[in-house]
C-alpha cells in the first residue's frame, strides 16, 4: 500500500483590479478573472479547448512586480509588491498567472481596445439579426451592445459568401463568421477527423471544407454549439422558432456512445422538442460535448429523463418567457392581485 501523498498545490498572489487574491499555479489569467467575478469577454477561448488567441477580445492590462536595484520586488505601503504595468494590452486566454502579477480588466485602455476589436470584428458581419437563428443567444449581439460603437467607420463593400451545407445537419453561413476558429479546434480536438478549416489568407480567409467534403463524425454537431455567432446553424432547427419563444429544459439519457454523457438541454414549444443542445454554463460555454445521436435523433420526450427547467439569467432575452415565474407571497393571499396576474399565471402554465 502506497503512503505517498499528493504534493500541495502552490498558490500564487495575483492583483485583480486592485484586490489581491490567491489562485493555484497553472490557472489561466482569463479563468482567474472569472473566479474573481470579473468576466472577460471572449470569442475564440473555450475552457475545454486549447487557446488559439485569435479574436483579441480578451485583452487586459497586465503588469509584474517592479524590481529594485537589488533585483528584489519593490514593496508598497500595503506590504505587497508594487506593479510595473506593461504599456501594451495583453491577451488573457493564452497565458497563466504568475506570482505578483497585476491585472486590470476595466481600465480606459482596456475599454478602448475592446471597442476597437468589436469594430474590427463587425466590419464584414451582416446586420441580419432579425432573421438569424442565433439571435437571442448570440455573443456578438451581447458583446457588441456592451463594448461596441453605435456606428462604423467602414465605408467599403462587405464581403459575402453563398451558404453551403457542410453536412446533412449543418449549414455554414460564412458571411456571418468572425474567424474565431472555435469550430476548427472543436473538430480537431474532440473528433477523429477534421474536414474543415481556414482556407486562404488575409481578408480572403474563410471556413470551408476541401472540395466541399462533408463533416461527418459522431460529434460534428458540437461545432454548432461552440460557434459564438450564427455562422454554423442546425438545419433541423433553422427558421423553426425563436429561442425566446421556447422553453429550455434539462434532461439526460443513458447514451450508448462511450464519450457522451447524455446530459442535454431540450428546447420545447408546447409538447414538441424543437432542438437538442449541449448544456452550457453561465458564460454560455459548453459544459460537456454530446454525440450526434443525442442531438439529432432523439426528439421525443420519451427518449429522455426530464430533470427540470433550465435556469436562465434574468439578463437573457430567453427569460422573457418567465416559465419559472414564482408569485410573491403577497399575491397568493390577495384576490385582487391574483386576478391582475391571471394572464401571467396562465401564460406560465401554457409555456
Amino acid at each position: 500500500m502506497s503512503t505517498e501523498t499528493a504534493a500541495p498545490v502552490q498558490m500564487l498572489n495575483v492583483q485583480i483590479d486592485g484586490v489581491w487574491l490567491q489562485f493555484p499555479k497553472g490557472t489561466r489569467v482569463i479563468e482567474a478573472c472569472s473566479q474573481a467575478g470579473k468576466y472577460i469577454p471572449r470569442y475564440c477561448y473555450h475552457p475545454k479547448l486549447s487557446s488559439p488567441g485569435n479574436c483579441r477580445m480578451c485583452l487586459i492590462e497586465m503588469g509584474m512586480p517592479k524590481m529594485g536595484p537589488d533585483r528584489k520586488p519593490v514593496i508598497g505601503p500595503d506590504g505587497k509588491a508594487e506593479i510595473g504595468w506593461i504599456p501594451r494590452p495583453q491577451i488573457s486566454c493564452a497565458q497563466d498567472i504568475a506570482e505578483g502579477m497585476g491585472i486590470r480588466t476595466d481600465s480606459a485602455m482596456v475599454k478602448e481596445c475592446r471597442q476597437g476589436v468589436m469594430e474590427f470584428l463587425l466590419i464584414n458581419h451582416p446586420l441580419d439579426c432579425p432573421i438569424c437563428d442565433q439571435a437571442g443567444e448570440c455573443d456578438l449581439q451581447n458583446l457588441g451592445f456592451e463594448h461596441g460603437s453605435a456606428k462604423t467607420r467602414y465605408e467599403f463593400d462587405r464581403r459575402t459568401f453563398e451558404k453551403i451545407d457542410i453536412g446533412d445537419k449543418i449549414q455554414l453561413h460564412m458571411t456571418r463568421c468572425i474567424l474565431c476558429y472555435r469550430c476548427v479546434f472543436t473538430a480537431d480536438q474532440i473528433t477523429n477527423h477534421r474536414y474543415h478549416g481556414i482556407l486562404d489568407r488575409g481578408d480572403r480567409s474563410e471556413i470551408s471544407t476541401y472540395i466541399h467534403k462533408s463533416i461527418d463524425n459522431d460529434f460534428s454537431g458540437n461545432v454548432i454549439d461552440v460557434c459564438p455567432v450564427g455562422a454554423l446553424t442546425d438545419k433541423t432547427f433553422r427558421f423553426k422558432n425563436r429561442v425566446w419563444f421556447t422553453k429550455p429544459v434539462e434532461a439526460h439519457c443513458d447514451c450508448d456512445h462511450p464519450n457522451c454523457n447524455g446530459k442535454v438541454t431540450l428546447w420545447y414549444k408546447g409538447e414538441e422538442v424543437l432542438r437538442v443542445t449541449a448544456r452550457k454554463d453561465k458564460y454560455g460555454e459548453v459544459e460537456e460535448f454530446i454525440c450526434n445521436a443525442c442531438r439529432f435523433d432523439k426528439k421525443k420526450t420519451s427518449d429522455w429523463v426530464i430533470e427540470g427547467p433550465r435556469h436562465v439569467a434574468h439578463t437573457s432575452v430567453i427569460s422573457s418567457n418567465h416559465y419559472d415565474f414564482i408569485p410573491l407571497p403577497v399575491v397568493k393571499t390577495n384576490l385582487v392581485l391574483q386576478e391582475a396576474n391571471k394572464e401571467q399565471f396562465e401564460r406560465d402554465t401554457r409555456l
